[in-house]
C-alpha cells in the first residue's frame, strides 16, 4: 500500500509562519541593548574544584577535561556593545578577586543569558583546556592542520556546561589600580584605572578603525602606559576618543608579560577631569660632546665611543642619540639611542661594541652595550653626530659625506681624543680640537697605530 505523509494542519502551518516571522525580525534587529533574559537558575550544582585545580590539568598541550569538575565565578565581561565577542571572562569573587578565567563560547548576545554580576557554575567534563600567550582558556575544540587548540563552545552545548546560579545578581567592584603597579594585578579581572588619559597622538581618532581590532594608548601623568583594545565591530567604534582624563573600568587582560584593558561600553569611561600638564623631561646642552673614538689595531672587538658632560649638574639623555654615517653616506647608517641614561656632571659615558670583550680588555663594563655595526663599532673612517631630543646637532666628528680614509678625521687602527681645553660641542668638525692617530698619518694626523688597552682611556677624560 502507498505510504502518504500526514497532512499539515492549518494550526501547524500558522505556527510555522509565526516562527519564521520572529526569526526574520530577530535577524533585522541591530541594537543589542536588551534586558537579560529571565533564565532558569540552578541551585543543585556543587563546586568541587578551584581555578588552580583546573590550571594544574594543563601539561603544555591542549587537553580535554575528563573529570567531573565544577567551578564557579562571577561574570565581568559583556558583549552588549560588541566590544567582546565569543568569550566570557569571570573571576572568583565579586570584589578583591585573586583568580580569573575565560571560556570561549559561540553564542551571540551572550549578555542576555549571562549578565555582568551573574554567578555561573561551569561543568568542565568534556571541555578543552589550553593556554595561549599566558592566558588559560576553556571551551570547545578547534583543529587546524592537525593541531588542537581551544575554540568556541558550540551554542547548542553552552547551556549543557554553563549554568546561572540562583540568588541575586552581584555588584562587581572593580579593583582600583595604578599603571605603575600592573604587574601586581590579576589578569582577567575587572579593574578601574585611575588618573589616566588617551595619549596625545591618539586624540581626535575614533575608538577603532571600522572592522579592525584597534589599539589605543592610555597614559598617566608619569608617562606610564597601557594598551586599550577596541573592536572595529563595536557599537562605539566610530565615536571619537574623549580628550579629558579620569578613570576607566574594564577587563584587565594579560598577554605574555604585558597587560591590556578592554571596556564593555562607553559607560566604563569617566573622563571629566583636565588632562595632565606635559612634564618636560627632555633637555639640551652644549656641555655634552664627544671625547674619544677607539679602533684598536690589535682588537676590533674592543672598539668604543666616549661622550662627556662638562656641566656641573647631571643631565638626562632622554631623546638623545649618536648617529653614524658610514664612509661617504649622507644618510644615517646606524644610531644609538641614549634615552635610558643619565650622564653625571663632569663624567663620561662609554658605549662599547662588545661588552664582554670590553670587560676582558679594559677591566670594567661599559655604560652601554651598543652591538656590532653600531656607532661604537666603527672601523675609523666614518662620521658622527651627537643629536639632542629636539633634532639639533650638538657635536660632530668628521665631515658627513666624506670617507675618512687619508683625511684628518681618520682613526682607523687608532684613536681620536678631544683636547682638554675643549668644553662644549661643535656643529662642524674642528680638527684643531682633536688628537687623531691612525695607520696612515694623513693631513696632520699621527701615524701611530694604537694598542688596547694601554693606549686608551675609556671612562676617564685625559
Amino acid at each position: 500500500m502507498e505510504q502518504r505523509s500526514k497532512p499539515v494542519t492549518r494550526m501547524h502551518a500558522l505556527l510555522v509562519k509565526v516562527l519564521v516571522f520572529l526569526l526574520l525580525m530577530a535577524g533585522c534587529v541591530k541594537n543589542r541593548d536588551f534586558d537579560p533574559l529571565e533564565t532558569a537558575c540552578n541551585s543543585d550544582l556543587v563546586v568541587n574544584a578551584s581555578f588552580d585545580d583546573v590550571r594544574n590539568l594543563y601539561d603544555g598541550e591542549t587537553v580535554q577535561i575528563q573529570e567531573d569538575l565544577i567551578i564557579a565565578g562571577y561574570v565581568v565581561s559583556s558583549d552588549i556593545t560588541g566590544n567582546f565577542f565569543g568569550v566570557l571572562h569571570f573571576q572568583d569573587t565579586p570584589a578583591d578577586p585573586t583568580e580569573a578565567f575565560q571560556i570561549e563560547i559561540d553564542l551571540r548576545d551572550s549578555h542576555l543569558f549571562f549578565a555582568v554580576g551573574d554567578k555561573i557554575h561551569i561543568k568542565l567534563k568534556g571541555l578543552y583546556l589550553g593556554k595561549s600567550k599566558e592566558v588559560y582558556k576553556i571551551g570547545g575544540v578547534f583543529l587546524s592542520f592537525g593541531n588542537i587548540s581551544v575554540g568556541r563552545l558550540p551554542s547548542n552545548a553552552v547551556f549543557e556546561h554553563l549554568f546561572v546560579s540562583c540568588g541575586a545578581r552581584q555588584m562587581i567592584v572593580p579593583a582600583p589600580i595604578n599603571l605603575s603597579e600592573l604587574s601586581e594585578n590579576v589578569g582577567g579581572t575587572l579593574v578601574q584605572l585611575k588618573n589616566v588619559e588617551f595619549s596625545q597622538s591618539d586624540l581626535g581618532l575614533p575608538f577603532a578603525v571600522e572592522r579592525e581590532e584597534t589599539t589605543r594608548i592610555l597614559v598617566d601623568c608619569n608617562d606610564n602606559e597601557i594598551e586599550m583594545r577596541n573592536s572595529g565591530f563595536s557599537d562605539f567604534q566610530a565615536d571619537v576618543l574623549p580628550s579629558g582624563s579620569g578613570s576607566i573600568t574594564g577587563v584587565l587582560i594579560k598577554e605574555n608579560d604585558d597587560f591590556y584593558i578592554q571596556i564593555r561600553d562607553l559607560d566604563d569611561i569617566d573622563f571629566t577631569d583636565e588632562r595632565c600638564q606635559d612634564v618636560i623631561d627632555e633637555f639640551t646642552s652644549l656641555s655634552i660632546f664627544f671625547t674619544e673614538f677607539a679602533d684598536p689595531s690589535n682588537n676590533a672587538k674592543a672598539r668604543f665611543i666616549e661622550i662627556y658632560n662638562a656641566a656641573d649638574s647631571a643631565l638626562s639623555l632622554k631623546g638623545w642619540q649618536i648617529a653614524r654615517y658610514t664612509n661617504t653616506s649622507l644618510e644615517i647608517s646606524s644610531s644609538l639611542d641614549l634615552s635610558d641614561y643619565v650622564i653625571e656632571a663632569n663624567t663620561t659615558l662609554v658605549a662599547a661594541a662588545d661588552a664582554d670583550e670590553f670587560l676582558k680588555v679594559y677591566g670594567f663594563l661599559p655604560d652601554i652595550t651598543a652591538g656590532s655595526n653600531s656607532p661604537a663599532d666603527s672601523n675609523g673612517d666614518d662620521n658622527f653626530e651627537l643629536i639632542d631630543p629636539f633634532g639639533t646637532v650638538i657635536d660632530v666628528f668628521g665631515v658627513i659625506g666624506i670617507d675618512g680614509s687619508g683625511t684628518n678625521h681618520e682613526f682607523e687602527d687608532g684613536r681620536a681624543f678631544r683636547k682638554q681645553e675643549v668644553n662644549s660641542g661643535k656643529t662642524s668638525y674642528t680638527f684643531a680640537e682633536w688628537v687623531v692617530l691612525n695607520d696612515t698619518g694623513g693631513q696632520g694626523t699621527g701615524n701611530d697605530p694604537q694598542i688596547a688597552p694601554d693606549d686608551y682611556t675609556p671612562g676617564t677624560r685625559e
